[in-house]
């Protein structure tokens, strides 16, 4: 998995261009294969978003239920009516850079199904075994089919139907890790391209500095407390927590 030269982790969510519209036109159907699960690593769920109006609809995919790709939130997961940690991450998108490949176009009377694996998204081992409620993201941003979008004002957000799913956990709940995927630069610009890897190659060495840096302080150093608190440096002082 690569992430696109035109996406970027962010510490917050896009925000749309304008106050959500309600449509009919979009409904949100969750399934899964069965409503009761031995363990987390079983929980696969296939979110189906179809398009019921008499036109195409074209919407940024990235941030929504129709990615299945990334580690992104597609779900507002509680149990016991209360949210359960989303773990994953979340992305900024830039429009002028984006190609087609962000944008899914659902044609009118058709469907288009995507596959979400949330084991290892949500802090299900905090929350302990029980029934869960996932309530999907029907924010959609849609974009006009026929011109080039550079700007968020050129989009429209709409809300889409949904009814939530609720599966039981009846075992394990321990926390799963997301596998270890680098990002590979594809970006097509020398310039660009150039200043992705210098500060991959930057970050690294920066990751190695703060690594070493807790191992050798440990836990009771005033300025690991204050960005990690009471946390044990064997979950916060390995580069990977810091890249």
């Amino acid at each position: 998995m690569f992430f696109a030269p035109f996406l970027t982790l962010a510490l917050a969510s896009a925000a749309v261009a304008s106050p959500n519209k309600r449509t009919d036109s979009l409904s949100v159907e969750l399934s899964a294969a069965a409503n009761s699960f031995n363990s987390v690593t079983d929980l696969v769920l296939t979110a189906t978003v179809s398009n019921n109006g008499a036109q195409s609809i074209k919407v940024l995919k990235y941030g929504t239920i129709l990615d299945g790709d990334l580690p992104t939130r597609s779900f507002t997961v509680t149990r016991d009516d209360k949210e359960v940690d989303f773990t994953g991450i979340k992305i900024s998108v830039s429009l002028e850079d984006a190609d087609e490949s962000a944008y899914v176009t659902i044609p009118a009377g058709e469907s288009v199904a995507v596959t979400h694996d949330v084991s290892a998204l949500f802090d299900f081992a905090a929350a302990g075994k029980g029934a869960f409620t996932f309530t999907p993201v029907t924010t959609f941003q849609s974009a006009p089919s026929d011109e080039k979008v550079a700007a968020r004002s050129q989009l429209t957000a709409i809300e889409a139907a949904a009814t939530p799913i609720t599966i039981s956990i009846t075992g394990d709940v321990a926390k799963v890790e997301m596998l270890s995927r680098r990002a590979t630069d594809i970006c097509t610009t020398a310039s660009r391209k150039s200043f992705i890897d210098a500060s991959y190659t930057e970050a690294k060495s920066l990751a190695s500095i703060a690594s070493s840096y807790v191992t050798s302080r440990g836990s009771s150093d005033s300025l690991y407390r204050a960005y990690w608190g009471s946390t044990a440096t064997s979950h916060c002082g390995k580069e990977k927590h810091f890249i």
